[in-house]
């Protein structure tokens, strides 16, 4: 395996080892976790040549975000790639991927300011503009993203499509704790009581769905039901919960086949997402 910081010694790398080998590329911004170890798992399984770039990107974090204390554990995530069988780690730093001058961003329109983009607002500008950037550096064949993010995956997905990248887009089910809490970087900074309060988004979002299954149709009775269980909890303030189009993020009146239910909850100061797709009517 090998590390690789500068992106034109990453493309030459990749264009001496490629041949006819496919490349499996995974984005991340490291705190490697389980969830991230699926996708790395499953690249590997699908394809000869497997790039991980971990890269903290601070253009999708806010001025009041936690860029600085957002988790950092390289010596680990490198050991993780390496007993994974990765090929290459691209490691850039803030210099290289925005130079002094950098100007050029990518924002999807229709996608980028609708539920976690309306409170934070530029967060899915950075997420397009470094994950092109990626995609240009690696060119690989095909790109791996976790559900999890669901409206990332959207996004990207319609940025690919869009910008005739010539990639598939392959999205993997959200991994999840034994009591369901859907795996993520930010679960760290939750306190011991606030983990287990923590677990109500998956209650609301497995709640919605025995709803669904039981026949109800209408979106509004299924999120004020979610918000009723979900506000039961003192330490939880509601930042969103939707129900609309996979395709599009446009809100549903009525459950259709192929819709995303998603929420963004504060558990104390800590903002966590999480979702649930629904693909029968």
């Amino acid at each position: 395996m090998k590390v690789i910081r500068d992106p034109q010694k990453l493309n030459s790398a990749l264009k001496r080892s490629k041949q006819n080998n496919s490349i499996g590329f995974v984005p991340t911004m490291g705190a490697l976790h389980a969830g991230h170890l699926s996708l790395i798992r499953e690249a590997v399984k699908d394809n000869k040549l497997v790039v991980v770039s971990i890269f903290v990107n601070p253009a999708q974090f806010g001025p009041k975000e936690d860029l600085k204390k957002y988790p950092r554990a390289l010596k680990k995530d490198i050991g993780f790639c390496r007993n994974l069988g990765v090929d290459f780690i691209f490691l850039p730093d803030n210099k290289i991927m925005y130079p002094q001058g950098y100007s050029t961003f990518v924002n999807v329109e229709g996608l980028y300011s609708v539920l976690c983009g309306a409170s934070r607002p530029g967060h899915f500008r950075g997420v397009a503009t470094v994950v092109a950037k990626l995609l240009n550096i690696v060119q690989p064949d095909v790109l791996y993203l976790g559900q999890k993010d669901a409206q990332q995956a959207v996004i990207i997905a319609r940025m690919i499509k869009d910008l005739n990248f010539p990639v598939k887009v392959k999205v993997m089910p959200t991994l999840r704790e034994n009591d369901g809490l859907a795996l993520s970087s930010r679960n760290i900074y939750l306190k011991k009581d606030e983990r287990a309060k923590a677990v109500v988004l998956s209650k609301a979002l497995f709640l919605a769905k025995a709803l669904v299954d039981n026949g109800q149709r209408n979106a509004a009775v299924i999120i004020r039901r979610m918000k009723q269980l979900i506000l039961k909890n003192k330490l939880a303030k509601i930042d969103y919960i939707a129900i609309v189009d996979l395709n599009n993020l446009r809100p549903l009146v009525r459950i259709s086949e192929n819709c995303l239910i998603a929420l963004a909850v504060r558990i104390a100061k800590v903002r966590l997402i999480d979702n649930i797709i629904i693909n029968y009517a």
